[in-house]
């Protein structure tokens, strides 16, 4: 019998290569034969007694048909269970990504790779490899049974995906469900507020960077990064003291942060732009609003809030006007107004750009962290990021 592959994103069209047999169900009205000689079915076409498995592309809901019918799913990381070799799963609301790549340049001489979230499919990694360090999203959590980390990254969670996971219980409780999976001689570290989650492995609570530092015995004052990017760091060399008992401070320090996360550029008349389109959720745009508070922020909001309440946002917000996109710019508006902060309805990214242009100066600084998904208006957080660029620097 064949495996029955939900969706057709990455993390399925890799599988698929690696199976003799298997078959796509999709959200499409007619069948089709693609150029690998495989299957694509309409959703209504799936039934669960004529496959062995179902494994779910992550993004597909808990509410989608297809997982309501199934039988017998189980994540990617299911599948690839019994062949994992040591591995590093990196979670959490924000700075997974960062911690990931941190995490892997440190590791990579050690013949680590790196995927999952970040971009490449477990089925593309080498099983032979020493560790595989992956950056693990709360849709594959859910979805997972069996496979476990032996060292488990948590970075803080804040509301986020809700409207997936249906409320902030359901999304901390895929934060949380390595924890109990794990074996003694595991490593969880975790936020202090869960490090009483019950596990067999050795859990290590942090409040914050410093505490962080002070239990991992880092010396903090020799990193070169100012926050948010200190505790992604600060994890990243738990994990090497951990396995190897050193920290690399020069190789820490050598690390270059990737686009469109606080990613700082001037335009013709010297003034400050800062490109964070990857700023999807509230705290992220939280921790920017944090680095710039010295500065008069015009700050770009808005786009898919995921069906997160935005309101807390607005509790923080000081010295800053704001410029309203996207699918939630409606909302935005009227929280504006509610909080008595300026707040100008542009609708569109290109119509925020020229709004600001015109009251920018030197001594302020314009900031796009949206809070919100970017695709109600483009096709990825990069593509934003780069129009935004673009706009500014026309």
């Amino acid at each position: 019998m064949m495996i029955a592959l939900f969706g057709s994103g990455k993390t399925t069209q890799a599988l698929a290569q690696i199976m003799s047999k298997a078959a796509f169900f999709e959200d499409i009205s007619t069948a089709y034969l693609d150029e690998q000689g495989f299957w694509h079915y309409p959703a209504n076409q799936f039934d669960p007694s004529k496959s062995t498995l179902q494994i779910p592309s992550p993004g597909i809901p808990p509410s989608h048909p297809l997982i309501q019918k199934s039988r017998n799913l189980i994540s990617e990381y299911d599948y690839f269970a019994n062949v994992m070799p040591a591995s590093i799963w990196i979670s959490g609301t924000n700075g997974k990504t960062t911690t990931t790549k941190m995490t892997y340049h440190l590791l990579q001489q050690k013949k680590a790779q790196m995927g999952g979230n970040v971009g490449t499919p477990l089925a593309k990694l080498d099983s032979n490899a020493k560790f595989w360090i992956l950056e693990t999203s709360s849709f594959t959590l859910h979805y997972t049974k069996i496979a476990k980390p032996n060292i488990y990254l948590l970075l803080p969670i804040t509301p986020d995906h809700l409207s997936w996971h249906g409320s902030m219980e359901a999304y901390e409780q895929a934060k949380l469900k390595p924890l109990s999976n794990m074996r003694e001689g595991d490593v969880a570290i975790v936020p202090q507020k869960y490090a009483s989650t019950p596990s067999k492995a050795l859990v290590i609570g942090y409040e914050n960077s410093k505490d962080l530092a002070a239990k991992m015995e880092i010396d903090r004052t020799k990193i070169a990064l100012d926050e948010p990017f200190l505790l992604d760091a600060l994890l990243a060399l738990s994990v090497q003291k951990i396995v190897f008992d050193i920290c690399d401070y020069e190789a820490i320090n050598s690390f270059r942060q990737d686009a469109h996360k606080l990613e700082e550029f001037y335009d013709s008349e010297g003034r400050l732009w800062v490109d964070d389109s990857k700023a999807t959720n509230i705290d992220a745009t939280m921790q920017a609003l944090k680095r710039y508070r010295d500065k008069k922020i015009h700050l770009i909001l808005g786009g898919d809030s995921k069906g997160v309440d935005l309101s807390p946002l607005f509790e923080h917000l000081h010295n800053v006007h704001i410029y309203a996109i996207g699918k939630a710019a409606k909302e935005i508006v009227e929280l504006a107004q509610y909080y008595g902060i300026a707040c100008t309805y542009a609708g569109s990214l290109d119509i925020a750009v020229n709004e600001i242009k015109k009251v920018h100066t030197k001594e302020s600084v314009a900031l796009l962290s949206p809070a919100c998904a970017s695709l109600d208006q483009f096709s990825s957080y990069k593509e934003r990021g780069e129009l935004f660029k673009q706009y500014v620097l026309s």
